[in-house]
């Protein structure tokens, strides 16, 4: 279409923006709606994107296009207005004071269309939408596959796309609203964020079944330590609540013979069957190897518990289908212990 009328953006590029005041993504007001065109100037979102982001490259990432057309994007609202929007100095994007008033005008024109869709979702009772959400390595592993499954079989409308990192990298996407709801396995020191305990979870030693422990039922951490250990990696919840845990029970981490460093459990479950130390690990990851035999289980004494959290941003108002995918999840939790 021309210039300066609306641009319709292709509904595979709809996502769900909570925090439309900085949303990175592009917004719910902005698929197609029965085959007509968004009701807000695509100038203006990709605009409100550079500026949440200061990075013409982020935002172009974000956004699902190519730089130099969020730059040309951009540079059509500059001439609309026939002012700078953007100071460029050494690599560096700043607002000028033009832009500000822009931004702000964008974040509240934003608000306004998520709350009226909102609003017309609630009256006519539709559940549809995309939502992005993201798990810890664990959680998503060993818990989302059949909670994500069962939600689907109900809301066959609503689409949910998993991202997978470790509990750090979750929580800062929930930060930077880059997902709209987080399932993490540490806690959460951010007070700005929602966290909702989903359910506890119990961490356990594992040894090789060949191995001098494997036939003790319990065991005090401190002979744990007495054989090379193998962790998860920097930013991994699992580690995070290891590490809280010898603390408070005396353990001097500077003497553990850490002898490899994994990114998942099923590495380090590998790592541990071929006989290359031993590990802590949530119970709900070795259900199949305790079956076969393969791994050996042992209750820490004193026990070892974590919570899985729920974590979202603090919203004035959220899309249905987030309420009913937290809703059901919590459901979820509480009907499905183990």
């Amino acid at each position: 279409m021309d210039g300066n009328l609306l641009y319709c953006t292709p509904p595979d590029q709809f996502h769900l923006c909570l925090n439309k005041s900085s949303c990175p993504r592009p917004l719910a007001w902005e698929r197609e709606l029965d085959g007509s065109c968004p009701m807000a100037d695509r100038r203006l979102q990709v605009f409100h994107t550079v500026a949440r982001l200061l990075s013409f490259t982020k935002a172009a990432e974000s956004l699902h296009m190519t730089q130099p057309a969020v730059t040309f994007q951009v540079r059509q609202l500059e001439e609309h207005f026939n002012t700078r929007l953007f100071d460029r100095t050494h690599n560096r994007i700043s607002l000028t004071d033009a832009g500000k008033r822009v931004y702000e005008y964008a974040a509240r024109i934003f608000d306004l269309y998520g709350e009226m869709e909102n609003a017309v979702r609630e009256m006519t009772g539709e559940i549809s939408g995309v939502l992005i959400m993201g798990a810890s390595t664990t959680i998503a592993e060993y818990m989302l596959p059949a909670l994500l499954g069962d939600f689907k079989n109900k809301y066959p409308d609503v689409n949910v796309h998993l991202k997978v990192s470790n509990s750090e990298g979750i929580v800062s996407m929930v930060e930077n609203n880059v997902i709209d709801l987080g399932v993490v396995e540490s806690p959460v020191m951010n007070k700005n964020l929602v966290v909702d305990v989903c359910r506890m979870d119990q961490l356990v030693a594992i040894v090789p079944t060949n191995h001098p422990l494997a036939k003790r039922g319990k065991i005090h951490v401190n002979e744990l330590f007495e054989y090379p250990y193998i962790c998860r990696e920097e930013g991994s919840g699992t580690r995070e609540v290891v590490a809280e845990y010898l603390q408070a029970s005396g353990v001097q981490t500077d003497y553990v013979n850490v002898s490899m460093e994994l990114g998942s459990p099923e590495a380090i479950k590998g790592a541990v069957e071929a006989g290359m130390g031993v590990s802590i690990i949530s119970r709900a990851t070795i259900h199949k190897e305790l079956k076969l035999g393969t791994l050996a289980a042992l209750t820490l004494d004193p026990t070892l518990e974590r919570p899985f959290s729920f974590v979202h941003q603090k919203q004035k108002f959220r899309q249905r289908a987030m309420d009913e995918l937290l809703a059901f999840a919590q459901g979820y939790c509480k009907d499905h212990t183990e």
